[in-house]
């Protein structure tokens, strides 16, 4: 289906993400930093990029939008206790930002949602 970069440093949490969108068909690499997949291949190679901001945040936020090329879209999650990271994600046009929690229950359908073209709430 889709190839998809998450950029999710922590690794039990990415692993569980890569299964899901695994499961749904889709082609997904973890990285540590979204500029530098594992494969090497730059960003303007995949379709959806998915970003852990539940540390870190204004560095994550600033290094994706250093990388992320112009359409690709972006799926970021944040700890829900930080409703002002989603705010500054939103601010800085990433196209659906959701705690956490709902990116482990539902991972598969934002993707697919974001990858139909039907981003924002």
């Amino acid at each position: 289906m889709a190839r998809i970069l998450a950029f999710v440093p922590d690794l039990l949490f990415g692993s569980a993400v890569v299964s899901s969108l695994t499961a749904a068909g889709h082609q997904v690499e973890l990285t540590a930093d979204p500029g530098r997949p594992a494969d090497g291949e730059q960003p303007e190679g995949w379709e959806l990029l998915i970003v852990d901001l539940t540390a870190e945040a204004e560095q994550r936020i600033a290094r994706v939008l250093e990388v992320r090329p112009r359409g690709l879209p972006v799926l970021a999650f944040y700890a829900h206790v930080e409703s002002d990271v989603r705010r500054r994600a939103e601010a800085a046009g990433f196209d659906l930002v959701v705690p956490r929690s709902r990116l482990a229950r539902e991972g598969a359908a934002l993707a697919a949602r974001l990858l139909s073209g039907r981003g924002q709430e």
